[in-house]
């Protein structure tokens, strides 16, 4: 590629875009930003199917904002939805730090904090609002919101938008903004519902596809230990910790309550330079983790999937699933924190029994075979405890009837192998 078709330039955008771009540090445009651009430009409906950390935020706001140039009007030109409020903060940074030299009005709305100030922001005027489904509706039924302005609509994260059930909402809200605009839905997975989406309210869309879907990035090393129970799993992740080299780490878990348990647990034993986020904490809190550990003052961070998605981290070196995702899509959101923008990056991940079992479909999913990793000499495997153990073996039935609808159970197998020992005892003494 000749240098000047790998600069910003060929996409003719104006001189105060292409100067922020510059003061962000980017230096040549990704491949999902070199495709779909020039067709978001051209007034295309796109569908961008495009892994975390290949700036696919970019490339939607870029064409987007050299479309509304400058402030206009009292209502919003240009809607942005996304399914989580980190990911609002996250574009609304994004396209903060491209319009620093253009007059052009953003506004986030999103739930978890008052109305009060995103009302008001509302009311002194808008031309980009950035929302999630559900705080849009909400102050759109009050009469604050009005759409008969909006020539665009981004869906951002579609994928995690269908699996968090905002099919309905989003329905709801294509029925109150004018038909006659641009459609852009970026996804990193092309699943079925995501599919469905896209027939619904995209018109005759350029399909871009910058990698296989559900692919991880090429920059994450990616390993797994076998770990039979919680208490190991806590062994594993203290001997893993007290290594340096995992200079920036997110410690991805299933609930809230083993955030919690494992954050205390670092926070006591390890180090004092962590912090934990989860649904049910305050929304300032989570922003300001996410600032103190974006910016180097924190080395650990504990999250639930509420972090999955939408930060875009720098250098991270470490993601470690101490829980894998039961959604299998979510294993490739989770590890993509890691490995961005050219960056190596590793994601390692525990797994008990059950685990194991559904790890294999990620990796059919990923299309990879991950390597195992040999148990570390030194770092102690306790037993499994009674109620763990019989979680565990219900998890696997769970697996094992979905795979086959006539399996019947571990009991029952249990059950049966006792009834075929009796019966073999039995015969054996009617022999003697």
């Amino acid at each position: 590629m000749s240098k000047k078709n790998s600069e910003f330039d060929i996409f003719k955008l104006n001189p105060q875009l292409l100067r922020a771009i510059e003061d962000n540090g980017y230096q040549n445009p990704t491949p999902v930003q070199i495709q779909t651009i020039p067709l978001i430009s051209a007034g295309h409906d796109v569908l961008g199917i495009a892994q975390t950390g290949t700036g696919k935020t970019a490339a939607y706001l870029l064409p987007l904002l050299m479309k509304i140039k400058f402030a206009q009007g009292m209502f919003c030109r240009a809607i942005i939805i996304v399914p989580t409020r980190e990911l609002v903060v996250q574009v609304e940074n994004n396209a903060r730090s491209f319009t620093k030299y253009l007059d052009i009005r953003i506004v986030s709305i999103y739930g978890g904090t008052g109305t009060k100030q995103q009302i008001e922001a509302i009311e002194n005027g808008l031309d980009i609002l950035i929302c999630t489904p559900g705080r849009f509706l909400d102050l759109y039924r009050k009469g604050h919101i009005n759409t008969r302005e909006i020539k665009t609509m981004v869906l951002d994260e579609a994928d995690k938008m269908m699996d968090m059930g905002f099919m309905p909402q989003i329905r709801e809200i294509l029925e109150k903004i004018p038909v006659k605009r641009q459609n852009l839905l970026f996804s990193a997975t092309f699943a079925e519902k995501v599919e469905r989406l896209a027939s619904e309210f995209l018109e005759y869309p350029i399909k871009v596809e910058v990698s296989p879907q559900a692919t991880p990035a090429e920059t994450v090393s990616q390993f797994y230990y076998k770990v039979p129970n919680f208490l190991s799993k806590i062994n594993l992740l203290q001997y893993l910790l007290q290594d340096k080299s995992l200079t920036k780490v997110i410690i991805f878990v299933r609930t809230k309550e083993t955030a919690n348990n494992v954050f205390k647990f670092i926070h006591r034993k390890i180090e004092e330079s962590v912090r934990v986020i989860h649904s049910n904490k305050a929304q300032q809190t989570r922003l300001n983790a996410m600032r103190d550990f974006k910016e180097g003052d924190i080395r650990i961070l504990v999250s639930t999937d509420v972090s999955a998605r939408g930060h875009d981290i720098s250098y991270v070196s470490h993601v470690i699933n101490f829980d894998l995702p039961m959604v299998y899509e979510d294993y490739v959101h989770r590890i993509g924190r890691t490995g961005r923008a050219a960056n190596l990056g590793t994601a390692i991940s525990f797994l008990n029994d059950a685990e194991f079992m559904h790890f294999r479909k990620i990796e059919k999913l990923i299309r990879q075979n991950v390597i195992e990793r040999n148990w570390p000499e030194g770092v102690v495997i306790l037993p499994t405890g009674k109620e763990e153990r019989k979680s565990i073996e219900m998890d696997i039935d769970k697996i094992k009837r979905a795979e086959n609808p006539d399996f019947k159970g571990a009991f029952h197998e249990k059950k049966n192998v006792a009834a075929k020992k009796s019966k073999f005892l039995t015969k054996k003494k009617r022999k003697k």
